[in-house]
């Protein structure tokens, strides 16, 4: 999937005229590239127009418009776009209750490592979590994670094939298995396309 340009975005004022429309329809493509694995977990897939639509915030809330600092925003979110051969997500923690949240974040330190990809009859893809910095620390994990999920070329043909693909977290404190649907599924795929 290629990489946004600045030649990708709207101007500040292009888009102060459009956002509302834009942020509309970004909202409902992200609702569509979203997962939930139970109550707490939430995959948001990531692919050009989720990432664009949060470069397009950030240069609105932070009032870019020089070339360097539009370029500074592309090269911190251009590597959430899927490569043509992985899926990438944001992984959200989410407890509404704040004491919970704390008590959760440190007992699940480190579960980001246990979240995997599983294809049907495949394995699982191998998964790399906050490759941009380290979002635990050595009391807590982190209610927000950047990550990569990195499927051969075996894999991504039994996708295509129609495997089954399910996200797993492979771990005591929460252990969870969630089947992608239909519709996810074939949003999933696209991001292989190169």
């Amino acid at each position: 999937m290629r990489k946004l340009a600045r030649t990708d975005l709207l101007s500040l004022e292009a888009y102060a005229e459009q956002r509302a429309a834009f942020r509309a329809d970004a909202l409902a493509h992200k609702r569509a590239r979203t997962l939930h694995l139970g109550e707490h977990f939430t995959l948001l897939f990531e692919d050009r127009l989720t990432v664009q639509a949060q470069v397009q915030e950030m240069l609105r809330i932070e009032r870019i418009f020089e070339a360097a600092g539009i370029q500074d925003e592309l090269d911190a979110y251009n590597p959430l776009i899927p490569d043509g051969d992985n899926l990438k997500a944001t992984l959200l923690i989410e407890y509404a209750d704040p004491a919970q949240r704390a008590r959760e974040l440190a007992r699940l330190h480190g579960i980001e490592h246990a979240l995997f990809a599983q294809i049907e009859r495949h394995g699982r893809a191998q998964t790399f979590a906050d490759e941009d910095l380290a979002r635990s620390d050595a009391g807590k994990t982190s209610a927000v994670h950047f990550l990569r999920f990195q499927f051969a070329a075996a894999q991504i043909a039994a996708l295509r094939a129609g495997a089954a693909l399910a996200f797993v977290v492979d771990d005591a404190r929460m252990p969870l298995t969630v089947t992608v649907p239909a519709e996810l599924r074939a949003q999933l795929l696209a991001d292989f396309s190169a």
